[in-house]
């Protein structure tokens, strides 16, 4: 919900996505859905059950892929794409999507550097549609043929997990810095 110029982290993030024209989906908590609302269809909004009581475990990256890809089960494919990337380019996803033709598993790559998204082919649907717990798709990673599509984009590299990083982000969009100097301030 931080913001990033005019808009915040995610919507800048969901604009990009939506840009590609491609369908999109966001898995999200109740928290940021409105947010959410706000640049994509409310039929295009998954809710992830409220977690915090003692007896429910958190539901992790896993959990959030399967209920996205359940939410769209017919589609040839799915794009990864966590809402705190709000770098990446829409040229950037459907570079990825169209690798998905020939290849079960792609992701992309700057500089020889993997990023996101991260593209799965329709046929890994039952995988995906069981993942649960924070490993997220990891494992179909290593288990499947893993095609990297190298794209000029360091924003495929760029998440905004922290203040600092949120920091850095911001003097770049105000032209405090270049993007490709600033990528090494991110994980």
């Amino acid at each position: 919900m931080q913001p990033l110029g005019s808009l915040s982290v995610l919507a800048t993030t969901l604009q990009h996505a939506v840009a590609t024209s491609l369908p999109v989906v966001v898995v999200t908590t109740e928290s940021l859905a409105e947010q959410a609302r706000h640049v994509v269809a409310a039929k295009d909004v998954v809710l992830l059950p409220m977690v915090g009581s003692a007896s429910m475990e958190p539901l992790g990256m896993g959990y959030s892929i399967a209920a996205g890809v359940t939410a769209r089960p017919h589609a040839c494919g799915w794009l990864v794409l966590p809402g705190d990337m709000p770098m990446v380019q829409p040229a950037s996803l459907q570079a990825v999507a169209r690798a998905l033709v020939n290849h079960p598993v792609a992701y992309a790559q700057h500089q020889g550097r993997r990023g996101h998204p991260v593209g799965f082919a329709a046929e890994l649907y039952s995988e995906l549609a069981t993942l649960s717990g924070d490993e997220g798709a990891r494992r179909l990673l290593g288990r499947y043929p893993s095609h990297g599509v190298e794209v000029d984009d360091p924003g495929v590299l760029l998440d905004v997990d922290t203040e600092d990083d949120l920091h850095a982000l911001r003097l770049v969009q105000g032209g405090g810095g270049a993007l490709h100097n600033t990528a090494l301030m991110f994980k």
